[in-house]
C-alpha cells in the first residue's frame, strides 16, 4: 500500500487525537540558490491525526501517514466533480435559457449546494480521510 508521508513536529495531544505541524516547501528547497531566491514558498499546516503510539509527546518530530488513494479522492471531491457540476449545470441551464449571463450565473451558484451538502457529511469524510502518526526513526 503506497503512502502520504511528511514529517511534522507534535504541537498538542488530546486523547487519541494529536495537532501535528508540518511545513511544505516548494520544489526548489532543494536548489543551491535558494537562499537569493525570491520565489521559495514555505507554508505551514497544522493537520489532527490518530495517535496509537503513547510514546508521542509534545514536542517530538514525527512521521504522518495517509493512504495514498486520499489525495485523489480528496481532489475528486474538492475539484473535479464541482467544476463537471458547474459545466453540466451551464449546459443545461444554456439549453432552456437562453441568456447566457443568467445560465452562468446558475452554474456557479450550483456548486453551493454541492458544498453545503459536502458539508452534511463532514464527519463521516473526517473519519475518511484520517491520518496516522508514528515516531520518525532516526535512520
Amino acid at each position: 500500500m503506497q503512502q502520504i508521508e511528511h514529517i511534522g513536529i507534535v504541537q498538542h495531544i488530546e486523547g487519541s487525537k494529536a495537532q501535528i505541524l508540518i511545513i511544505q516547501q516548494s520544489a526548489c528547497s532543494a536548489c543551491h540558490a535558494k537562499s537569493a531566491c525570491t520565489v521559495m514558498e514555505e507554508e505551514k499546516k497544522i493537520v489532527d491525526v490518530v495517535v496509537t503510539d503513547s510514546s508521542i509527546k509534545e514536542g517530538d518530530q514525527v512521521v504522518i501517514f495517509g493512504r495514498n488513494s486520499m489525495g485523489l479522492q480528496a481532489v475528486l471531491l474538492a475539484f473535479i466533480f464541482p467544476l463537471l457540476l458547474i459545466v453540466l449545470t451551464l449546459i443545461i441551464s444554456n439549453y432552456f435559457q437562453q441568456n447566457e449571463t443568467i445560465s452562468g450565473i446558475i452554474a456557479l451558484c450550483s456548486i453551493f449546494p454541492y458544498y453545503g451538502i459536502l458539508s452534511l457529511f463532514n464527519h463521516k469524510l473526517k473519519r475518511k480521510f484520517e491520518f496516522h502518526v508514528k515516531k520518525e526513526s532516526l535512520t
